[in-house]
This record gives C-alpha cells, structure tokens and sequence, in this order.
C-alpha cells in the first residue's frame, strides 16, 4: 500500500508523547510528514481531515486508564475516508488500562483503519526529583523501540494491497472501559519568589488555566494537572503544595518504581 506522507498528532503537555511519537516516524522514514501538535488550546480549533493515502498516527497520555477528557469533543470531530491508523497511549509506569482500545474505539468511529497500536511509557506528570516516577523516560531504549515499531508499521503497510483490506488489530482490552476520565478540582501549585513572570508557565499551558499577567494565578477549575507548568518552568519557582497531588506523588514513587517496558500490537 502506498503511502504518500504521514500525519503525525501529539498531546504532549511535558513532551513524552511528541519524543515517542517522533521516534515512530523515525523508522516509518516517510517522504513527507507533518506534525500536528494539539497542546495549545488554539490548536484544537479546527478538526483534523485525513484521506486513505496518509498514514496518522496519533500519541495521548493517559489520564487515570482513559483517553484524557478534555480531547474528547475534538478527537470525535476528526474526519477521515479509510485512513489507515497507529493508536499510541503514554501513561506514567502505572497502568494504561483501557486507554489504547478507546482511542482505537473513537478513531474506528471516525473513519480510521487502525493498523497497529502501542503503549509507551513517560515520566509521571507528577514525578518530582524527590520523589520520580519513571524519570526520563521515554529514554533511549524506548525511542529505540519506537523507532523499530515504525519500521514494522512500514513493512506492514508494504504488504497491504489497499486500505480496505487491513484487518483489524486485536487490543487487550475491557467493555466497558475501566478508569475514570475526570480529573481533580485542586489548587497544589506553589509559587516561590523566585517567579520573575517570564510567562513561560502560562503560554505551555495546555488549557490556558495560567493567567498570563499575573502567573502566581491559576484556574484550578481548568487546571488538568499535567504539571508541565512546573516542569518548564526556568526558574524552579513552581512547586507542589503539600496536599493531594504531593501524597499521589509519593504514592506512585512507592508503588509503581519497577521498570515497566513498552507493548505493541501489529
């Protein structure tokens, strides 16, 4: 099946899902390719249309074993004529649960022909220095990985006749889906006098939750907790407050510290 270019689509608030997402294109080795990163809220203005001669490939964290709800409206407008599909999730090093079958799910739904999928793993949203959880990941064994798995989703695609004629691919999975999407109302974020309000924090907001004239204000109500606020942030002055998302963070040091690997379906 041929191919002419590569659509690639990222929600990558700390960048772990672009990294993977860009090491699949690496093995995929496209004539042309594009990227479509849908961090920023005016990026998921317009609904994404594919054909059948482009591959997408799509990579979303997971939020609590599920596809983050705050993409459901836009995901579910995505318009495509038998476009042939990679499905990736990245999740934290807990679990991915239903994630990757529901974003199967939803682009089957909107006239995707998922050829493969793939779960990866990247450093914990609420991994602190003291207490990490997956630190630096995706490494480079994983970008390794997914640079392999690129070139297996090509030498797959080589031997389909057309798009109508991939068959589907199996993904663990359960119905209903496991997790909850909704995320915490809370207000966990310290701001230290080391904040020069160079306004970094607010315009990497992925929801704009960050008020861009005073940045010590945050819209807790909006807030997704991706802490990519504080993780990009050049001064260290965002800190987590003692409360919820600090006790999580311990608790996922704790309990989830064994290297988990990426899994793959072709």
């Amino acid at each position: 099946m041929k191919i002419e270019s590569v659509k690639l689509v990222c929600f990558s608030p700390t960048g772990t899902t672009k990294a993977v997402v860009e090491g699949i294109a690496r093995g995929l080795k496209p004539a042309g390719v594009e990227m479509l990163d849908i961090t920023r809220p005016d990026a998921r203005v317009e609904p994404l249309q594919t054909s059948e001669n482009e591959l997408l490939v799509i990579g979303l964290p997971v939020y609590m074993g599920r596809m983050p709800a705050l993409l459901n409206e836009w995901l579910h407008a995505i318009s495509a004529q038998n476009t042939p599909a990679v499905c990736v999730v990245v999740y934290g090093n807990r679990v991915y649960d239903d994630a990757l079958i529901e974003l199967k799910d939803i682009l089957t739904g909107c006239g995707c022909r998922p050829i493969a999928g793939a779960a990866y793993i990247g450093e914990h949203s609420f991994s602190t220095e003291e207490t990490p959880t997956a630190g630096g990941r995706p490494d480079a064994g994983d970008l390794s990985h997914a640079e392999s798995f690129g070139r297996m989703i090509r030498e797959k695609l080589a031997a389909i006749p057309s798009a109508d004629r991939i068959a589907g691919v199996e993904i663990p999975c359960c119905r209903p889906y496991r997790g909850d999407s909704r995320l915490w109302t809370v207000d966990f974020i310290a701001v230290s006098n080391a904040c020069i309000q160079c306004g970094i924090c607010a315009e990497g907001c992925p929801v704009g939750a960050i008020d861009p004239r005073d940045s010590t204000r945050v819209d807790t109500t909006t807030c997704i907790t991706c802490c990519a606020c504080i993780k990009n942030c050049p001064q260290h002055a965002r800190t987590m407050k003692p409360g919820l998302v600090k006790d999580a963070s311990v608790r996922l040091h704790t309990l989830y510290s064994e290297r988990k690997e990426p899994e793959y379906f072709l």
